[in-house]
């Protein structure tokens, strides 16, 4: 590794959300061939990754994971080098335990053949699951072996470390190398599972940083209940609304949480095309300085209105003001509360980042109402009255 990796939220693609067991090389190609001509990949999408379920259940008579060879037939290093070609990035699963979630072989006892294995395949990203670790190994060590396996594989691997937020992992990921990292249980497509993962985060803006990110799971966007992981579908009946999918989007962003998509990206709708490719809002999210947001809440709505608010790089502040409740509600920024008094003689020049249109110059608040489960995303400067 010669330079740092990751310098801001890594953002591409993931094959579990729909997908779950059901990949293949042609699938991936595919995908690969739509981030690339769709505009995905101009708006800074670049990873494509295979999640679990790519293996054979047994490794090779060296010790060496083996591509399942009805899936990927030519092996995974030619599914790589077609991303490759594409101008991508590629990105592939394992797991800390001994086996994967779905049951695979993991990487326990097998990370530096491992993370050797993933560099001769051309891997630039690996997704590191939590599953079937042994009881009394600690996973901050486990993390430690993989993030060191892959830093002397002799080739740069993002390392996603994925323990859903156990063990205490804000205390220990961030000195153990790892790029990012989960902090949730997995996502579902409904809006319940968006709030709860959302609200979970809401605090902990001071354990992510340049270099890494807290991963507040992939995003639903898109999905409309359809795909084949019926983990990730249930009690979905028909998925998110567009409403919905715009929020968690923006929420996620200004999070600084990874922007992996999780739909087919094949069948997007118009609606999911202007959510995943709005310049502004992916704008917030890979500020070069990733300063985590601040929160604030509605006075009078505290547990289902709230604004996060995150410093630029820029002088700027980007402002995402939320509604989690099921009523429409009013939200009333007071601009005393972000550090800028009356008395100073500034106020707010406020930019809409999903109508993409100036609001105007307002001094002491800015006060709008907000449907429910929608959001206002705006991009904030300081100017002079």
């Amino acid at each position: 590794m010669n330079k740092p990796i990751a310098p801001t939220p890594p953002m591409g693609w993931n094959s579990w959300n729909t997908f779950g067991w059901n990949i293949n090389e042609e699938l991936i190609k595919g995908i690969a061939d739509t981030m690339a001509e769709s505009g995905l990949k101009d708006a800074g999408y670049e990873y494509i990754v295979i999640d679990d379920c790519w293996s054979e259940k047994q490794r090779d008579e060296n010790g060496r994971l083996v591509p399942d060879k009805n899936k990927f037939p030519n092996g995974i290093k030619a599914v790589a080098d077609y991303v490759h070609s594409k101008g991508l990035k590629f990105g592939i699963y394992s797991c800390a335990g001994t086996h994967t979630c779905a049951g695979y072989p993991g990487s326990f006892e097998h990370e530096f053949v491992d993370a050797e294995t993933f560099a001769e395949w051309g891997v630039d990203y690996l997704k590191y699951d939590y599953c079937y670790k042994p009881d009394y190994i600690p996973g901050e060590i486990l993390y430690k072996r993989m993030a060191m396996a892959l830093r002397n594989c002799g080739r740069d691997i993002v390392f996603s470390a994925c323990n859903w937020g156990n063990d205490g992992v804000y205390n220990w990921i961030r000195e153990s190398g790892a790029q990012l990292f989960r902090s949730t249980g997995d996502i579902q497509d409904n809006w319940e599972s968006i709030k709860r993962n959302a609200l979970s985060q809401i605090g902990n803006s001071c354990y992510s940083g340049t270099y890494c990110y807290n991963d507040i799971d992939m995003l639903v966007v898109g999905m409309h209940g359809k795909g084949d992981n019926e983990e990730v579908l249930r009690d979905c009946l028909e998925g998110c609304t567009d409403t919905e999918y715009k929020t968690h989007f923006s929420i996620w962003a200004i999070m600084n949480s990874p922007l992996m998509i999780g739909c087919d990206i094949r069948k997007m709708s118009e609606s999911t095309k202007n959510i995943l490719m709005n310049k502004d809002v992916i704008a917030l999210n890979q500020d070069p300085e990733c300063r985590g947001p601040y929160c604030i809440k509605q006075w009078n709505n505290r547990d289902n209105v709230m604004t996060l608010i995150k410093p630029m790089v820029d002088g700027s502040y980007g402002i995402v003001m939320f509604n989690l409740g099921d009523k429409k509600s009013e939200m009333s920024l007071q601009f005393w509360d972000m550090g800028l008094p009356f008395s100073s003689g500034r106020g707010l020049s406020m930019y809409n980042c999903w109508t993409h249109e100036e609001e105007g110059v307002f001094t002491e608040r800015y006060v709008t109402q907000v449907e429910s489960h929608d959001c206002v995303v705006l991009r904030a400067r300081v100017v002079k009255l």
